[in-house]
Order: C-alpha cells, then structure tokens, then sequence
C-alpha cells in the first residue's frame, strides 16, 4: 500500500476547510429560516436555492475541496477530471436542495424531516465519492467498507440535524453555534471517509490526465467570494417576517382624515340682515 498523507501542509488545509463549512452552515441556515415564512411560491424557491448554495456549494463541497489541498500519495502525482469534480458540486448542490423541499413543504413533521435529512446525506456522501472518483493517480483506490458506511451514517445524521436547525432555529446566538457543530460533522464525514481509503501502487505508471487541484484552486476561491458576498447581500437587502409584520400592520391602518373645515367669523362684524 502506498503511503497516505491528508495533511501535507499540516493544520492549514483542515482550519480553512472548517472555517469555510461554518460559514457556508451559517448562510446556510439562515437562508433555510426564510423558506418557512417566504411571502409566496417564487420566494420560496429564491430561498431553496440560496440555502442549497450555502449549504451544499460552499460549507460541503468547497470543505471537502479544500481538504483535498493537503491530500497526498507517496510517489504519484494526482490530477483530477474537471467535468467529474464539477459534477460532485452540482450533486451536493441538488441534494441539499431537493432535501429542503421535502423538509420544508407542506405540514412540519418529523417524516419530513428524515426524509429530506436522508436525501441530502445521500447526496452529501455520493458527492464525496464521486470526487474521488475524479481523481487520476498512480494506482488503484480501494475502501474500506466499515468506514464507507460510517461516513454515509454521518452524512445522513448531519443533513437531518442541518435540515432541523434551519427550520426550528431563529436567535442569532444559537445559530452560530449550530453552524460551529455543523463544521465538526461536515469535517467529520470528510475524513471518516478518507481514512478508509488505501491505494495500491501501479507498476507501470503512465501520464496522468486532469487538472492539478492548485490549478483549481482560483476559480474554485473567486467562485466561493462571489457566493458568500451574493447571499450576503440577499439576506440583508430581502425583508425578514418581522418587516412583513410591520409593513402589514402599517398598511391595515386608517389613515387619518382631516377635520372639515369651520366658518370663522371675524370679531366685531355681522353679516348683513343680522339684527340687534
């Protein structure tokens, strides 16, 4: 077996992914908070989809992207398959995205919940494993299926717990703290799944196709600002429910009508006809 490193540029790699996860979580949550109180059917869609991009583009998918940044096989190179790595984004992306449908459509309830909590993890996992299946190296990727299956459980308790706190939880305190836990079980799931992997060395190596994952890393990094600054903006331009309140309050009252005008006689004058 050839040697495995996940940290080749020691602590780096994993605090710049988990930092990323806890923001991503964050937007995330908050984001999936609207779609409850969405004032109608193509504001609920605005905010699955923001919800989807925080949660499964950039605190999922550019955690385990980053993570890979300190990935490393003694002897081979790594490239990876452009059109595959995309792939897994999208996976994370519609995943997260059908999972917040199902959990936020219709009656709240624990079915929907799991359900959608399941979906998701399915996804966040399928994800992971079709980036690794993206990667092109020096040998053959073999699992270990304990791990494999632990990773998945993980995913599915993750997503479930996500999908619950983006629905119950509103204070700005509790929010960040649940975005802090996400960060461990994204982290988790990640590594869970990378400690099964093993690679057994080719004898007769070849060229590698693919791009190098420092190639990536820009487009990848500029795509991720935009995300983050964009749902910024969204969330501090878009009306929360308490705006609504108050606008419709505001709205249903009566404005208030001006008192009719009343004859005034000037003192020391009568009009004429008038007697005594």
């Amino acid at each position: 077996m050839a040697e495995i490193s996940h940290f080749e540029y020691g602590w780096i790699t994993p605090a710049v992914g988990y930092a990323l996860s806890v923001i991503g979580s964050l937007l995330g949550l908050v984001c999936a908070g609207r779609i409850r109180g969405a004032a109608g059917g193509r504001q609920r869609v605005w905010w699955v989809i923001l919800a989807a991009w925080a949660l499964g583009g950039t605190a999922i998918w550019t955690m385990h992207f980053m993570a890979m940044l300190g990935f490393a096989v003694r002897g081979t190179q790594i490239r990876y398959d452009v059109p595959i790595t995309v792939a897994s984004a999208v996976i994370a992306v519609v995943a997260v995205g059908i999972g917040l449908i199902v959990a936020t459509t219709g009656r709240a309830g624990a079915a929907r919940l799991i359900g959608g909590g399941i979906i998701t993890g399915l996804g966040v996992a399928a994800m992971h494993y079709t980036g690794m299946a993206a990667m092109h190296l020096h040998g053959t990727i073999g699992y270990d299926p304990v791990l494999v299956v632990a990773s998945v459980l993980i995913a599915v308790v993750a997503a479930t717990v996500a999908l619950w706190l983006g629905v119950t939880v509103r204070r700005p305190v509790v929010l960040f703290g649940s975005a802090l836990v996400m960060g461990v079980a994204i982290s988790g799931m990640h590594y869970t799944g990378m400690a099964g992997m093993s690679v057994t060395p080719s004898r007769t190596p070849g060229a590698l196709a693919g791009a190098t994952v420092s190639s990536l890393l820009v487009p990848i990094l500029l795509a991720v600002i935009f995300v983050v600054i964009g749902l910024v903006y969204a969330l501090l331009v878009a009306p929360t429910e308490q705006d609504r309140r108050a606008a419709a309050y505001f709205d249903s009252l009566t404005p208030e009508q001006p008192a009719p005008a009343e004859a005034v006689s000037r003192p020391g004058r009568r009009r004429a006809g008038d007697r005594g």
